[in-house]
């Protein structure tokens, strides 16, 4: 165990008087922050452990401004920032896009039943920009206070380093620089005296238990309302059909028109200019995580952003000159050496069922594939404060997690599936099928489904598609 997970389970011990039971390392994300889920058999709380001292007193502080205020974001507990750690709120696993995601899984098409809950999103968003904006100290701000020139310019720069030159895109710098100021004295016409959240994505929205919370607002600075809009609505992966966003373009400003009249009138004149800084700043994070740092999962999002762009382009009429700027964006749209990261062959299809049911059904055609059988691990489901759980849930991941048993299955199925992946990409297929059984379908099965997802996600540029027979009631 690496000393600041030492440290943190010393602040564990200080603030509640108890021992951490057991700590495992979450997921990294984009940054290069560490998060902790410390548990005891009463108590889960997640720790962070961030090297930028500026960005901790920013969130620290920032979460105690929204708490007062009434928005949802999670508790902070304790902190000891001479070592750059804190303990928070452990708010589950679930995120607006993983809800997203396993019901797109089951129906293909933009699930109808997020729509309200995107709403409820958007009115959470309002009460961010507004209630959040009341006596906020933007002297905490980091890296900057507000978005502004300077602001925009670092992302124009971030898009045309790490995503034009990596991605083979020419341009002249002299015009495309004095397009980007035209562009960004446009911009600043817009009314930024609002609270700008600066990552308002559907993976920094969490749901537990039926409520709505945000994360990640470390960055936020004063800024325009637009941005945070375009940032949700254009979210790549999150991929929202144009009639959706519409729908809850239009819902916002309606709420906005409540309290706002003004603000609502002159909205939308400035919206596509900020969709379209915003899906440049994410090329630009896109380019760095993915052609740079060589993390392909970040790479998977470009097609989306091209998707994004490709409409923007036909569709929006920005009352400002901007041709060679235009210019380069077509030549992004239509790149041959983007074309590659277009929407993959492969479909991995990983599912969980159970063995006194039916196996999943090879809807490609192609049968074969891999089938797990868990049923020789431990069993969360002979106990009873486990038996209405399932493999999702905290206490039952921790339950297998620390079972050596457990990681040593993982670590084979997972080099099976990469051998597999790498082969079937190399050879063009376009259709893999792993499935994870278990006696009940609920528990170690959904536990490896899930996990072998993640794993796939962040490794390969594959489709993939993840489904739960029993616990989605798919049984056919």
């Amino acid at each position: 165990m690496n000393n600041h997970a030492e440290e943190l389970k010393d602040l564990f011990f200080s603030t509640f008087n108890q021992k951490v039971e057991r700590i495992n390392l979450l997921e990294a994300s984009g940054s290069n922050r560490k998060y902790y889920r410390m548990q005891t058999e009463t108590r889960s709380v997640i720790g962070a452990y961030n090297e930028d001292l500026k960005e901790n007193k920013a969130f620290i502080a920032f979460s105690r401004h929204f708490l007062k205020k009434g928005i949802s974001v999670p508790a902070v507990y304790a902190e000891n920032l001479e070592k750059n750690i804190y303990l928070l709120e452990d708010l589950g696993d679930e995120t607006l896009y993983s809800r997203l995601c396993r019901l797109r899984n089951s129906s293909e098409t933009f699930p109808q039943a997020m729509i309200p809950i995107y709403k409820q999103v958007l009115d959470g968003l309002i009460k961010i920009q507004l209630a959040g904006n009341e006596d906020f100290d933007y002297s905490l701000c980091y890296p900057r206070h507000s978005f502004d020139e300077q602001s925009i310019a670092w992302d124009l720069n971030y898009f045309k380093y790490y995503f034009l030159k990596l991605a083979q895109i020419p341009f002249d710098e002299a015009s495309l620089e004095k397009d980007f100021k035209t562009f960004t004295h446009f911009l600043l016409e817009a009314d930024s005296n609002f609270f700008l959240y600066r990552d308002f994505q559907s993976r920094n929205i969490m749901l537990h238990e039926n409520n709505l919370y945000y994360i990640d607002y470390q960055g936020g600075r004063r800024g325009a309302l637009q941005y945070d809009v375009a940032s949700l609505l254009y979210d790549a992966k999150a991929d929202i059909p144009q009639a959706v966003r519409e729908q809850l373009l239009d819902y916002y400003v309606e709420q906005l028109q409540k309290q706002l009249p003004q603000q609502a009138a002159s909205f939308k004149k400035y919206y596509d200019a900020f969709v379209l800084v915003r899906i440049m700043q994410a090329m630009g994070t896109y380019g760095f995580r993915g052609f740079y740092e060589r993390k392909p999962h970040f790479l998977q999002s470009i097609p989306y952003a091209l998707k994004n762009l490709k409409h923007l382009l036909l569709h929006s009429q920005l009352p400002i000159q901007i041709l060679h700027l235009q210019h380069v964006l077509s030549q992004l749209v239509h790149s041959e050496t983007l074309q590659q990261y277009a929407q993959p062959k492969l479909t991995v299809s990983i599912n969980s069922f159970s063995f006194k049911k039916n196996y999943p059904v090879d809807t490609s055609g192609n049968g074969g594939g891999f089938v797990f059988d868990c049923r020789c691990l431990p069993n969360p489901g002979r106990y009873e404060q486990y038996s209405f759980l399932t493999g999702k849930d905290a206490e039952v991941i921790a339950f297998l997690e620390k079972e050596e048993a457990v990681k040593q299955y993982f670590e084979y199925a997972k080099g099976l599936i990469d051998m597999a992946i790498k082969d079937y990409m190399k050879r063009g297929f376009e259709n893999l099928s792993v499935s994870f059984g278990c006696t009940g379908g609920r528990h170690r099965s959904v536990f490896f489904a899930e996990k072998m997802q993640k794993y796939v996600n962040q490794n390969y540029t594959v489709n993939v598609r993840g489904r739960h027979l029993v616990i989605d009631g798919l049984l056919s």
